[in-house]
C-alpha cells in the first residue's frame, strides 16, 4: 500500500465567474513527482496555491500526511513553492538567499553554514555563493530558486512552470537536473506546466487539467499511449484521431467504418459493442502510408506533400472525407510517395488507442 503525503479531498473553488476548479480529487504519494498538465486557464495554478495554503477552497479538504491542513496559513504548512519568476531578493547574494528561510525558522548560524553548503554543492552552484542574482544566468537563478526552496528540507515541494523562462535547450538540461534532485533527495514533488514534453520527461504521473477537473489521471505511458478522451488524445502528442461505428468485434480485432473509410483495431483492451461510436487515436509515429492497399484497412487518401524530419519523413494526407492525416516512414525524402498521389494509411491495431467502448481497468 502506497504511502499517500497529499490527499486532496473534492475540492471545489469559485472566484464569482464560474467554478475554476470543479470537485477534483487526487492522491500523491511520498517520494512520488506528479504533474498537473493543462492550458493556461485550466485551473492547475489554483490547484498549486491552495495546496500551499495560498487559497482556500470553498468546498473540500486538503490532507498532509493524514492531517487536515485546509485551514492552515502557508507558514504553517511543510510546503515549499518554486516560481517561474525565480522571487530571489536582489539586494541578497546567493548563500543569503539560500539561508534565508533558515534564518525565519530560527535555525543557528553554524547549521545554516552547513545546509546552504549542502544545498549549493547539490544544485552546483558552490561556486557563486557570493555572487549576486543580477550576475547569475536564468538558469542559475533557477538553481539558487530550487536550492532555497529545498533547504528548510519541505515534505513538498510545489513548483509552479519553474522552467517556462528558459530557453529550449537549457529547460531540457533543467528537466534532467530536477527529476535527479527529486530522486535523489526523495522529497514529494507537484509540478506545473502546460509543456506536454516536460510532463512526459519528468512525472512519475501525470494529471490532464482541462476546465476545472481532471480529464485523465495515469503514467506518462498511459496518458500517451491509451488516453482516455478525446481532448488528452488531442493535447498530449501529434496523432490523428479517426471516428467511426464498430462494425464487427472479434476475438482479438474490431472493424470500425467511418466516413474516411474502415480499419481494424485491437479488441482486447475496450468492449467494444457492434453498432456503438468510437474514435481511434493513432500516434504519428505510429501511422504509415503504403503506396499499395493493406489488409484489413480501406482508408485511402490523398498525398498533399511530405517533409523530411531528421531521421524520418512526414507524410501529409487528406482523406476522402476531408480528415487530414500524417505518417511516418523512415528512408530519405526522395523516397516519400509523391504529392497528388494515393496513399493508404495502416498501423498497428495494438499501438492505437480507442477512445469509446468500455476501456479495461478504467
Amino acid at each position: 500500500m502506497q504511502d499517500t503525503l497529499l490527499s486532496l479531498q473534492h475540492i471545489t473553488k469559485n472566484f464569482g465567474e464560474g467554478d475554476v476548479l470543479r470537485d477534483i480529487s487526487l492522491d500523491v504519494a511520498r517520494g512520488e513527482f506528479v504533474t498537473l498538465l493543462g492550458a493556461s486557464g485550466c485551473g492547475k495554478t489554483t490547484t498549486l496555491r491552495i495546496i500551499s495554503g495560498l487559497e482556500t477552497p470553498d468546498e473540500g479538504t486538503v490532507l498532509l500526511d493524514g492531517k487536515d491542513v485546509t485551514a492552515l496559513p502557508p507558514e504553517r504548512r511543510p510546503v515549499n513553492t518554486v516560481f517561474q519568476s525565480y522571487a530571489l531578493f536582489p539586494h541578497m547574494n546567493v548563500e543569503k538567499n539560500v539561508a534565508y528561510g533558515l534564518r525565519v525558522r530560527g535555525m543557528d548560524k553554524a547549521s545554516i553554514a552547513k545546509r546552504v553548503r549542502e544545498m549549493l554543492e547539490l544544485v552546483q552552484m558552490e561556486d557563486y555563493a557570493k555572487r549576486m542574482p543580477s550576475q547569475l544566468s536564468g538558469g542559475q537563478r533557477q538553481r539558487i530558486a530550487i536550492a532555497r526552496a529545498l533547504a528548510p528540507e519541505p515534505e513538498l515541494l510545489l513548483l509552479d512552470e519553474p522552467l517556462g523562462a528558459l530557453d529550449l535547450q537549457l529547460r531540457r538540461q533543467m528537466q534532467l537536473e530536477l527529476k535527479r534532485l527529486q530522486k535523489k533527495l526523495g522529497i514529494t514533488f507537484v509540478y506545473i506546466t502546460h509543456d506536454q514534453e516536460e510532463a512526459i520527461n519528468m512525472s512519475d504521473r501525470i494529471a490532464v487539467m482541462r476546465g476545472g477537473r481532471f480529464e485523465q489521471i495515469g503514467t506518462p505511458e498511459e496518458i500517451y499511449d491509451e488516453p482516455k478522451t478525446h481532448y488528452v488524445a488531442q493535447f498530449i502528442g501529434r496523432s490523428t484521431i479517426l471516428d467511426g461505428t464498430v462494425e464487427s468485434v472479434g476475438r482479438n480485432t474490431a472493424v470500425i467504418r467511418g466516413a474516411c473509410g474502415s480499419f481494424r483495431v485491437d479488441a482486447s483492451r475496450a468492449l467494444l459493442i457492434a453498432e456503438e461510436s468510437c474514435e481511434v487515436c493513432v500516434r504519428t509515429e505510429r501511422m504509415r502510408a503504403s503506396s499499395v492497399p493493406i489488409e484489413g484497412f480501406d482508408l485511402p487518401a490523398t498525398v498533399r506533400e511530405a517533409r523530411y524530419a531528421g531521421g524520418s519523413v512526414l507524410t501529409y494526407v487528406t482523406l476522402k472525407n476531408g480528415a487530414e492525416a500524417v505518417a511516418t516512414s523512415e528512408g530519405r525524402l526522395s523516397d516519400a510517395l509523391k504529392p497528388g498521389s494515393t496513399a493508404y494509411l495502416y498501423w498497428n491495431p495494438a499501438q492505437a488507442a480507442v477512445i469509446g467502448g468500455t476501456s479495461h481497468g478504467a
